[in-house]
């Protein structure tokens, strides 16, 4: 199975097909098996790499809490992609995936070729709404530690999901959920590649988010799948991968 070694810490991913590379990042609590339906349709067009956060998936579980943080991940998926051979990728990212595919665009503009921000938002500009998220964040850590994976729930984009410890997991939440800064959301109009800025209809939370982000993103397309919430690619595949390969089809190669 291929994993990278980030200074002892095994991030594992998955490759598929050849052509342009595509980085498919997931979100907080799921694993890369949230991406099957889209490998499954566009692996023969492209080359799709699936990767597992750390924490996540089967991906290694540092006991050090001050392994996870948001700029380890952006170094992780930077690694994934030089083991991939890929100088440029699109990278497209769910939930947290999409937030640190904006992360990763802020220290390594040159290597993203476009971007699909898919159910998610780019944080916030003020400190009231960011903490009340970072509460979120240090919640859902305490619920893992007291309750184990039972406190995931049974949502849909944790559905199929297996991990290795709810520890990890915790970690994650505290280290790579949480938020600093407005760095993101400020960088939105420094958006120069191609973006395409899709949800599920049905998924009010975010729905606020994915509007800003194609109005402040220069060159963004907006998508949203109709019956569809917060795991719109596993619950309406057809109407999404038509989207994803429209858009991706639609670049130049790189």
């Amino acid at each position: 199975m291929p994993y990278i070694d980030r200074n002892g810490t095994k991030i594992y991913y998955e490759t598929t097909g050849e052509g342009s590379a595509v980085l498919l990042t997931h979100g907080y609590s799921s694993t890369l098996r949230t991406w099957d339906p889209q490998v499954a349709v566009l692996g023969d067009r492209f080359q799709l790499i699936a990767w597992d956060i750390r924490g996540h998936g089967s991906s290694d579980c540092p006991e050090d809490p001050g392994e996870y943080s948001i700029e380890a991940t952006v170094a992780d998926m930077a690694a994934i992609l030089d083991a991939c051979g890929a100088e440029r990728a699109v990278l497209a990212g769910h939930s947290m995936g999409g937030f640190l595919s904006l992360e990763f665009h802020l220290v390594h503009r040159e290597r993203v070729a476009a971007l699909v921000l898919y159910g998610t938002g780019p944080g916030f500009k003020k400190d009231k709404p960011r903490a009340g998220w970072n509460e979120l964040a240090e919640r859902t850590a305490t619920r893992l530690e007291e309750k184990g994976f039972a406190a995931l729930g049974k949502g849909a984009e944790v559905a199929g999901s297996k991990h290795r410890s709810p520890q990890g997991l915790a970690n994650a939440a505290r280290g790579i959920m949480r938020q600093k800064d407005a760095r993101v959301i400020e960088s939105l109009p420094t958006i120069e590649v191609p973006t395409l800025v899709l949800a599920g209809a049905n998924d009010e939370p975010f729905l606020a988010s994915t509007d800003y982000m194609a109005v402040k993103v220069a060159n963004a397309t907006k998508v949203l799948i109709d019956d569809a919430g917060h795991s719109a690619n596993k619950e309406r595949p057809e109407a999404f991968n038509a989207a994803l390969a429209a858009f991706l089809e639609k670049l130049p190669d790189f």
